[in-house]
């Protein structure tokens, strides 16, 4: 499967594309984000297998959400039951991909604790946020190295799962291609996805201005335009969303 090179100024498209998405059914957006919500931290409060399970099944939640704005791009009705299609098709590849991602969480944990991070690995995997934000402040001065290099490795695992449920569920590409072609994928079109990241990152900060209340809505738009940005990237037709430019 092929994917496009798109101009920097696709990352304001997607945006644009994944809040009309948002608006033809607003409030099930953020039903369905707060059901994925409560559900994630109620899992994630079970002892020892909570977290990790948690991390299995986030590509087949995110798939489900994807079907959601699938449905909505073809005209359809958001539904509830759209947060399950990810248990109803490509399960097992959609826990594959979560399974890889948590051993290569551990994986760069490692690394991080070989060269020096100990202390930063420990905090960040104790699941609780320090009472005193110089704690951590003071590990990742002390890490060095070791934050930097972990940074970057999980800037790579992030890339790779970008797209990968996508992937996986809408196309039928086997895990391991899946990471493979979503980290080229987004490689290729690193401007937009800059110009994509950086507008999130400040509409984050006003979303959390008033009682973090802002995140009702721009939660399930950062879902909703991730969608969008794969949809020009990998499926190169001009179905509903509109400005797909071909690459060289």
């Amino acid at each position: 499967m092929n994917y496009q090179r798109l101009p920097a100024g696709s990352g304001w498209q997607w945006l644009k594309q994944g809040y009309a998405l948002f608006m033809k059914a607003p409030l099930l957006w953020v039903v369905l984000l707060v059901i994925c919500f409560f559900a994630a931290a109620g899992l994630s409060a079970v002892p020892v297998v909570g977290e990790p399970l948690a991390s299995l099944l986030m590509p087949v939640v995110i798939a489900g959400l994807m079907s959601g704005c699938r449905a909505l791009e073809q005209d359809d009705e958001l539904e509830l039951p759209h947060l399950l299609n990810g248990f109803r098709r490509q399960t097992a590849q959609l826990v594959t991909l979560g399974g890889v991602s948590l051993v290569g969480q551990f994986l760069i944990f490692g690394v991080m604790m070989l060269i020096g991070g100990g202390t930063l690995v420990s905090l960040l995997m104790s699941g609780q946020p320090p009472e005193d934000p110089q704690i951590l402040a003071q590990a990742i001065t002390g890490a060095g190295l070791s934050a930097l290099v972990g940074l970057a490795l999980f800037a790579v695992l992030m890339m790779a799962m970008q797209f990968a449920p996508m992937l996986v569920y809408f196309n039928g590409v086997p895990p391991v291609a899946a990471l493979k072609l979503s980290l080229h994928g987004f490689l290729a079109n690193f401007a937009p996805m800059l110009v994509y990241g950086a507008t999130l990152l400040f509409l984050g900060v006003l979303a959390s201005m008033p009682m973090m209340l802002g995140w009702l809505i721009l939660l399930p738009i950062v879902f909703t335009s991730m969608y969008a940005s794969y949809r020009q990237i990998f499926i190169p037709d001009t179905r509903p969303l509109e400005n797909t430019t071909e690459g060289n």
